[in-house]
C-alpha cells in the first residue's frame, strides 16, 4: 500500500464508514480494514491521515483508535506467530510517533500515548533507546502542549511500575529510566511550580500549569513505586516541601463551584499528593518520619475544608487513606494516641464521611448496580465510606479500648436516636451499623465474609436488637437502605453468627429478593454466599427452594434488555441449582425456556460478562442434571440451543464463543457417555468450520476448541475419518505443538487421537508425530514442554508397547531414544505435576523397565537402574518446581489487541477420561511388573538393584516387601 492520495481517500471513506451505528455498513467496513492491516505502510497510512489538518476532525480520531489498536493487536510478537508488522514499518512509526503526538490535538494525542506505551512495553528500553532522551528534549520546549503530552505518555509508560513484580528486567528498565527522566522531570517540577507565581493572575495558563503539577505526581508516583530511587531520596527536600505546599496552596480562580460534580484541577492535584504522600508513609517510614507531622497536619486540614459534594470524593478518600498508612506505622504512634485526638477524629472526619449523602441516594435509587458494586464488592473507585470504614479499622486494632468508649457513644446516640424519631433519624442508624461493621472486622475472606472480630462487639446482640427488627418489617420495600444494611450485616459475618441467627434471618432474606434494586440485588447475593459459604446445607434449603427460586426468577424477569439483567441474581439462580443438583428438577421445566431466551437476547448485546457467564453455567448445569435423569432429553437441549449457538458463531460474537464451544463439547459428551450416538448432522456441519485457521488465532478458543475436537473423535470418530479431517487436525496439532503457549493442547489434542482411533488408523503418521515432538524440544526447550513430553512419551508407551516407542523414536534419528532417557527423562522425570501427567509418566518408565527389550539386555540397559532411580524419586519426593536454566520468560498475560477472554465453565467440565484409570497404585504395579520380570529373566535384576543409591535401594525393598514380591 503506498502513501498516495487515492490511498488516503479510500481509508478515510472507511474509517468513516466504521463510525456508522448500521452494522450492515459498519462490520463490512471493519472487517476491509482488518483485512489490509497486514500490508506494509497500513500503519503509515494511518499517521499520514492523522497528520492531514484538511481531513475532519472525526475521522482523524477514529484513525487514531485505528492506529492504536493495529499496534495493541499487531506490535507484541507471540514467541509461536510471525511478525504481522514490516520492519520498515516499525522503524518509520517509532521514528514519527513522539514528534506527531506531540502537534496533534489532545483527544489524538491521548491515543498516541497509550500507541507509544504498548509499543515501549515491547521494545522498551532495548530495542527504543532514544525514546526517554527524545521525550526529555522536548521539556525544553516550554510549550505545555508538548510537555503535557510528553508527561501524558511518560505516566502511560511508567504506570506499570505500579503493580507489576520484582524482577531483575524490570529493575534495570528502571535504573535506566531513572538515570535519563529523573533529574528533568525534578527541574520540571520546580520550574512548574516557579510558573505558578509568575501566572499568578492568570487563570487559563493557571489552569494547564496546574494540569502539568497533576501529570508531574503521577509520574512521580509510578517511579518511587518499586523502591525509594536513591535520586529522589536525595532530593527529598526539594520533592516533599513543595508537594506539602501543592497541597495547602490556594488559588482562588481556580476552586471548583458548588455546582461542578466533576473535580477541578486543584482537587484532582490534592489527591495526587495525597496519593503520593501515602506511597512515601507506607513505603519508606525511616525518609519520610520528618515531613509526616506536617502532612498529617495539611491532610487533617484539607479533611476538615472540603464539602461533602461528589466531586471531592477522590480527594476524600485518598486523604483518609493517608491518615490510615500513618495510623499503622508505630511510629508515628503519638500522632494518634491522645484520646481526645482520636474522639476529633471520629467526630469531624469519620462520622461526616460514613454519613449517607444525597447523592449516595441517588446512586442507591437511579443505578443500584454501581451502588452495590462499589459497596459489596469493593470495585476501583474508591469511596468516603470505605476509606473512613479502612480508617477506623486500622484506628481500632492500635488503640481498641479508646476507639470503643469513643465510637460507642457515638453509636449509643444514634440508635437512641432512630428509636426515638423512627424513618425520620434513618441516616443515623445506617452510619451507626456502618460503624460497628467497620469497628468489628477483624479478618475475612472472599468465601467466608469476616472470620475474626473485635471481642468489645457482641455480633448476636446486634445481629438482634438491631438487624433482624429491620428485615421483620412487612414492607420489603420500607426504608430500603437500612434493609440493605441489614442483608449485609449477615452476609458480613456469616461466618461469625450462630445458626439460630442464620437460620432466623434466612426465610427474611429470601422476602426482601422481591425488593427493589440494591434491597434486591443484596438479597440474592447474601443467599448466594450462605449456600457457597457451607452455612446453609443441601437439607436446610430444600424446604425454601419454592419460595427462593419463585422468587429469583420473578426478579430476573421478562427483560429482553441485557442492561437490565442483574448478575447476582443469575449467581445465586446458579448456586442454588447447584446445591440442590436432583431436587432441584422440578423446577427446571418452567426455567429452561426463560434462561433459553435470556441467552438469545444477551448473544444480541453481551454487555454483562458476569451475568453472560452466569448465565451459561447455569445452562450447563441444567443440561447435565436433566440427562443424567433423563438422557434422552439431550435432544429438547440440542434443538432448544442449537439455534442461538449457530447465530452466535455466523455473528462471531467472540466473548461468547468459548462458552459455545464447552457447551457443544458437554452436549456431544453427554451423549457419548448416554450411549446415544453422534446427535443430529449439525455436528457434523460444525466439525469443518472448528479447523478453520481464524477461529485458532483467538488465544481464547484454544482450549475449548481443542475439548470439542476431542469429543469429535470420542464420539464421533467415524464422522473425523469419513469427512476428511484428520488431516486438518493434525495440523491444528503441528500448530499447537509450536507454541510455548498452547503446547500442553498438542499433547492432549493428538494424545486423544492416538487412543480413541489406535494404532490401525494412526501408524502412518507416528513417525512425523515424533519428528516434530523432538525438533520442538531441540528448537525450544521449556520446563512445561518437557513435563508434557514425558508423560506423553509415557502414555505412548503404555498404549503401543515400549520398544514400539524406542524403535519408532530412533527411526526419526539412530540412537535418539538413549539421547531422551540421558537428558530428559533422567533429570527431568520430578518435574512432571498433575496426577493423570505423573502416572503416565510413572506406568511409562515401568513399561520400559519391565517389558522393552532394548532395556533388558540391548543398549539401553546399562541405563536401567538411573531410570529406576528416577522413578522411585517420583513416588518418595515433592515435584520440582524449579525451571529448566535456559528457559526464558515468556510474556503471554498482554494478549494482542481486544480478546475474549477464556473462562471455563465449571458446571461444563468433561470428566476426565484417564487411559490409565486401571492402574490406581503406582507402587504396586512396579513391584509385581518387577517381580513379572524376574520370573522371565532370573539374575537378571539383583546386580541391577545393588546399583541403586542405598535410600532408593530401600525405598525399593519396601515395595517389594509392601506387596509380597520376590526378586531372584
Amino acid at each position: 500500500m503506498e502513501v498516495t492520495d487515492e490511498n488516503l481517500a479510500t481509508l478515510a471513506n472507511y474509517l468513516q464508514q466504521t463510525l456508522n451505528p448500521d452494522p450492515n455498513v459498519r462490520r463490512p467496513a471493519e472487517k476491509f480494514l482488518e483485512g489490509v492491516e497486514i500490508n506494509q505502510n497500513y500503519a503509515i497510512l494511518l499517521l499520514h491521515l492523522i497528520d492531514k489538518d484538511g481531513v475532519d476532525m472525526t475521522i482523524r480520531v477514529a484513525a487514531s483508535i485505528a492506529f492504536k489498536n493495529f499496534i495493541k493487536r499487531n506490535w507484541p510478537v507471540a514467541e509461536d506467530g510471525g511478525d504481522r508488522i514490516h520492519a520498515a514499518d516499525r522503524v518509520a512509526i517509532k521514528t514519527l510517533i513522539v514528534n506527531l503526538m506531540l502537534k496533534s490535538p489532545e483527544a489524538i494525542q491521548r491515543q498516541f500515548s497509550d500507541a507509544v506505551s504498548i509499543i515501549g512495553k515491547c521494545d522498551f528500553p532495548e530495542k527504543w533507546p532514544s525514546l526517554i532522551p527524545e521525550m526529555v528534549e522536548k521539556f525544553a520546549t516550554g510549550d505545555f502542549h508538548v510537555i503535557n503530552g510528553i508527561l501524558r505518555t511518560a505516566h502511560s509508560l511508567f504506570k506499570r511500575y505500579r503493580y507489576e513484580f520484582k524482577s531483575q528486567k524490570l529493575w534495570e528498565e528502571i535504573k535506566h529510566v531513572l538515570e535519563t527522566f529523573a533529574k528533568p522531570l525534578t527541574d520540571l517540577f520546580v520550574a512548574t511550580i516557579d510558573l505558578t507565581n509568575k501566572h499568578a493572575n492568570n487563570p487559563q495558563a493557571l489552569r494547564v500549569i496546574y494540569g502539568s503539577l497533576v501529570l508531574i505526581c503521577k509520574v512521580f508516583y509510578s517511579l518511587n513505586s518499586q523502591d525509594l530511587p536513591e535520586f529522589f531520596e536525595d532530593n527529598m527536600s526539594v520533592w516533599m516541601p513543595n508537594l506539602l505546599n501543592l497541597l495547602q496552596v490556594k488559588v482562588p480562580c481556580l476552586e471548583t463551584s458548588d455546582e461542578d460534580e466533576s473535580p477541578g484541577v486543584m482537587e484532582e492535584l490534592r489527591t495526587e499528593v495525597c496519593e503520593c504522600a501515602s506511597l512515601y508513609a507506607l513505603r519508606y517510614e525511616e525518609e519520610f518520619s520528618a515531613h509526616a507531622p506536617n502532612f498529617v497536619t495539611a491532610v487533617w486540614t484539607v479533611l476538615l475544608t472540603t464539602g461533602p459534594q461528589t466531586r471531592y470524593d477522590a480527594l476524600v478518600s485518598n486523604a483518609l487513606t493517608f491518615l490510615a498508612k500513618i495510623a499503622e506505622k508505630s511510629s508515628y504512634k503519638n500522632l494518634f494516641e491522645d484520646p481526645c485526638t482520636l474522639s476529633s477524629i471520629c467526630e469531624k472526619v469519620i462520622i461526616p464521611n460514613m454519613e449517607f449523602r444525597e447523592s449516595d441516594m441517588e446512586l442507591f435509587e437511579d443505578n443500584p448496580e454501581e451502588y452495590v458494586r462499589r459497596d459489596i464488592e469493593g470495585s476501583d473507585v474508591d469511596t468516603r465510606r470505605r476509606a473512613a470504614s479502612d480508617l477506623v479499622k486500622v484506628l481500632a486494632y492500635h488503640y481498641e479500648d479508646k476507639m470503643m468508649n469513643i465510637f460507642g457513644q457515638y453509636v449509643q446516640l444514634m440508635l437512641s436516636k432512630y428509636a426515638e424519631c423512627g424513618a425520620a433519624a434513618w441516616r443515623g442508624k445506617d452510619a451507626a451499623m456502618y460503624l460497628v461493621t467497620s469497628f468489628a472486622s477483624r479478618g475475612s475472606t472472599q468465601a467466608a465474609g469476616v472470620t475474626k472480630a473485635s471481642p468489645l462487639v457482641d455480633l448476636a446482640q446486634f445481629a438482634a436488637n438491631q438487624v433482624l427488627p429491620e428485615l421483620q418489617r412487612p414492607d420489603v420495600n420500607e426504608l430500603p437502605v437500612l434493609k440493605a444494611d441489614a442483608v449485609k450485616y449477615i452476609m458480613t459475618f456469616r461466618s461469625l453468627l450462630s445458626n439460630e441467627i442464620i437460620m432466623t434471618a434466612m426465610p427474611l432474606i429470601i422476602q426482601h429478593i422481591r425488593g427493589k434494586g440494591v434491597v434486591c440485588t443484596y438479597a440474592a447475593c447474601a443467599i448466594e454466599k450462605l449456600i457457597g459459604g457451607g452455612m446453609i446445607s443441601r437439607a436446610t434449603l430444600l424446604p425454601h427452594a419454592p419460595t427462593l427460586l419463585s422468587a429469583l426468577f420473578a426478579s430476573l424477569g421478562e427483560t429482553s434488555d441485557p442492561a437490565q439483567h442483574n448478575e447476582y441474581i443469575m449467581k445465586a439462580i446458579l448456586r442454588t441449582l447447584s446445591c440442590l443438583q436432583e431436587d432441584g428438577l422440578s423446577y427446571l421445566g418452567e426455567a429452561l425456556p426463560k434462561l433459553a431466551h435470556m441467552l438469545a437476547a444477551v448473544a444480541k448485546n453481551p454487555c454483562k460478562p458476569h451475568f453472560n457467564h452466569y448465565l451459561f453455567e447455569t445452562l450447563s448445569l441444567s443440561v447435565s442434571l436433566v440427562t443424567k435423569a433423563n438422557p434422552n432429553a439431550i435432544t429438547a437441549f440440542e434443538d432448544a440451543l442449537f439455534p442461538i449457538f449457530q447465530e452466535i458463531l455466523q455473528n462471531d460474537v467472540q466473548e461468547f464463543m468459548p462458552y459455545v464451544f464447552q457447551m457443544l463439547s458437554l452436549l456431544l459428551e453427554l451423549r457419548g457417555s448416554c450411549g446415544m450416538g453422534g446427535g443430529s448432522d449439525a455436528y457434523g456441519a460444525l466439525l469443518p468450520c472448528l479447523v478453520a485457521p481464524l477461529l485458532w488465532e483467538r488465544t481464547a478458543n484454544v482450549r475449548p476448541l481443542v475439548r470439542l475436537l476431542c469429543a469429535f473423535v470420542a464420539v464421533r470418530s467415524e464422522l473425523v475419518l469419513s469427512s476428511g479431517r484428520l488431516n486438518a487436525m493434525l495440523g491444528v496439532f503441528q500448530k499447537l505443538i509450536a507454541s510455548k503457549t498452547n503446547d500442553h493442547e498438542g499433547f492432549f489434542l493428538i494424545q486423544t487421537m492416538l487412543y480413541k482411533f489406535g494404532e490401525s488408523v494412526m501408524q502412518q503418521y507416528t513417525k512425523q508425530i515424533m519428528t516434530l515432538l523432538f525438533q520442538r524440544l531441540s528448537s525450544s526447550r521449556t520446563t512445561k514442554y518437557v513435563r508434557g513430553l514425558i508423560a506423553f512419551l509415557g502414555f505412548y508407551a503404555s498404549h503401543f508397547g515400549a520398544d514400539n516407542l524406542i524403535d519408532l523414536v530412533d527411526s526419526v534419528q539412530a540412537n535418539m531414544f538413549a539421547m531422551y532417557v540421558e537428558r530428559v527423562l533422567i533429570p527431568d522425570l520430578q518435574r512432571v505435576s498433575g496426577p493423570l501427567e505423573r502416572k503416565a509418566a510413572a506406568v511409562g518408565c515401568v513399561k520400559l523397565l519391565c517389558e522393552s527389550q532394548h532395556f533388558r539386555g540391548g543398549n539401553l540397559a546399562p541405563l536401567w537402574p538411573r531410570v529406576l532411580q528416577a522413578l522411585i524419586s517420583l513416588f518418595e519426593l515433592p515435584t520440582d518446581e524449579s525451571t529448566l536454566p535456559e528457559e526464558h520468560f515468556v510474556e503471554v498475560d498482554d494478549t494482542p489487541g481486544y480478546q475474549a477472554q477464556y473462562a471455563q465453565l465449571a458446571c461444563a467440565k468433561g470428566v476426565s477420561d484417564d487411559p490409565l484409570a486401571s492402574i490406581t497404585d503406582l507402587k504396586r504395579f512396579l513391584a509385581e511388573n518387577l517381580g513379572n520380570l524376574s520370573r522371565m529373566a532370573p539374575g537378571l535384576m539383583p546386580p541391577r538393584i545393588a546399583a541403586l543409591d542405598e535410600p532408593h535401594r530401600t525405598a525399593l525393598q519396601m515395595y517389594l516387601t509392601t506387596y509380597s514380591v520376590q526378586i531372584c
